[in-house]
């Protein structure tokens, strides 16, 4: 698990890397959760740009950031989504729960 965030202007951005699956869902979703405790942003951009695969524990992650930002009344975003991850989000529904920016084809 691998991924950098920042802070700016009330907006948090987690830029997250590689492969999203059962074996680094559990700290993605810890470590999102705590820096949206911390910060209490107005938004946080998941930004999945270099991110090459989901499977249903990225839903997961995407869920449970959704869950914290609800609970400060904030929104998320999701943004640089490439083709696999896309095509998982959207047989989820993910796509008609969250903001989706900056689809990569």
């Amino acid at each position: 698990m691998h991924f950098t965030s920042f802070l700016d202007n009330g907006q948090l951005t987690v830029a997250l890397t590689g492969e999203i699956d059962h074996h680094c869902a559990k700290s993605y979703i810890q470590t999102i959760a705590a820096k949206i405790e911390a910060y209490t942003p107005e938004v946080c951009i998941l930004d999945f740009q270099e991110v090459t695969f989901v499977d249903s524990s990225g839903i997961a992650v995407v869920i449970n950031a959704l869950r914290a930002m609800a609970q400060i009344d904030g929104k998320l975003i999701l943004s640089g989504i490439c083709q696999q991850p896309m095509r998982v989000f959207r047989a989820s529904g993910i796509d008609k729960l969250v903001e989706i920016k900056e689809a990569v084809s």
